[in-house]
């Protein structure tokens, strides 16, 4: 006879990597705010116990669905350009061109995630924000160390700006991925991130 104390006060068990990946869709999709606790268990198919036990509470849930975003193939894009590449230039024409094909994929929500899954925060919820913020400028700096690098190399002219450069690569990325979120297809994204490679000073490498 099946001993029904044995089960008796187990916990529910779940895949935590398959429960991450579902709240991270739904964070990307309507961004930290519009996005309940409720909507989040029903999502991950556990119960809010659970969710508390896993992985703490909102916001704790939230940074680290970033974080895993940001190692997916779809967040990680940017780094491997950067470390695969042999110039700065091809490095930032392939992350631009991969942006313009990733951000209106239909295979997930549109855009990227550290851009836009903190709109509309609230003041008592101004910190994520704020780790979204660190994100993105975290991002810059990357941007920037590169792009200096190579102007010692020769890659840049010696009056170019590597600070003015990345916060320009960085504004179009931002703009890419909010065009994405208004419907832009990715031809025309496309013809943006070729349009904006014309502003790189000095020689443009083929690959």
């Amino acid at each position: 006879m099946f001993d029904m104390s044995a089960t008796r006060g187990r916990p529910r068990t779940f895949d935590r990597d398959e429960a991450l990946a579902a709240a991270t869709r739904l964070f990307w999709e309507r961004g930290y705010e519009a996005t309940s606790v409720g909507e989040l268990t029903e999502a991950m198919g556990i119960r809010p116990g659970s969710l508390y036990a896993a992985f703490g509470d909102k916001k704790s849930l939230f940074k680290e669905a970033v974080h895993a975003y940001g190692r997916s193939p779809v967040g990680a894009f940017m780094g491997l350009a950067l470390q695969e590449e042999p110039t700065a230039y091809l490095s930032f024409a392939r992350i631009l061109r991969e942006a313009a094909l990733i951000y209106p994929d239909p295979s997930h929500p549109a855009g990227c995630m550290t851009i836009c899954a903190a709109t509309n925060v609230t003041v008592q919820d101004a910190d994520i924000a704020a780790f979204l913020r660190d994100l993105r400028n975290a991002n810059l700096e990357v941007f920037e160390a590169q792009l200096r690098t190579a102007q010692q190399r020769g890659e840049l002219p010696a009056e170019a700006s590597p600070k003015a450069l990345s916060g320009y690569f960085a504004a179009v990325i931002q703009g890419m991925s909010q065009r994405a979120q208004d419907g832009a297809e990715a031809a025309e994204l496309t013809e943006v991130a070729k349009l904006a490679m014309s502003a790189w000073p000095g020689d443009r490498p083929q690959s």
